[in-house]
């Protein structure tokens, strides 16, 4: 759902699209030949998945999005499979690491989608090279210079909205 999420940024089609990954998946197991792991597979079918709506949405000219106030406190970026990355104790860090987390949210969604992708993968899901190599059926060296335009793209989107709100 996180991966879906990230790449859609409506949590009411995130959720319906979530699903149909594992209907999908259902469906398709029989084809799954063991060449990767299980979830490299499932991650390609969601990417796939989150392809075809994002191209449907172009053409239904539905880019609306939801309000994502309270995506930090249900899928918030910092955290890993391990756990949280960084503890806030004081509420007025808290606030403010909040504030920085929707911008950079919204700032994901806003940088083109082939480098979302990759940038998602990597950077929001930790996987490797290789898992995104096998999930994107794109070259190594494509995946890392996706990866390093989309952070390219996302420092500049977030300089310049926080810059917005502090100026």
């Amino acid at each position: 759902f996180a991966l879906v999420f990230r790449m859609l940024g409506n949590r009411a089609e995130s959720e319906d699209l979530a699903q149909e990954v594992f209907v999908q998946v259902f469906k398709a197991i029989g084809t799954f030949r063991g060449d990767s792991k299980l979830s490299t597979w499932v991650y390609r079918i969601a990417v796939n998945l989150c392809k075809n709506r994002i191209k449907y949405n172009k053409v239904r000219h539905e880019s609306d999005k939801d309000a994502l106030d309270d995506v930090a406190e249900r899928v918030p970026l910092t955290e890993t499979r391990a756990g949280s990355v960084g503890e806030v104790e004081r509420p007025d860090e808290m606030v403010a690491g909040k504030q920085i987390e929707r911008v950079v949210q919204r700032a994901i969604l806003s940088i083109d989608e082939t480098f979302r992708e990759c940038l998602v993968l990597r950077d929001v899901e930790e996987l490797s090279y290789e898992e995104i190599e096998a999930i994107t059926g794109l070259a190594a060296g494509t995946v890392k210079s996706r990866i390093f335009r989309a952070r390219a793209q996302l420092k500049e989107i977030v300089e310049k909205r926080l810059g917005e709100k502090i100026g």
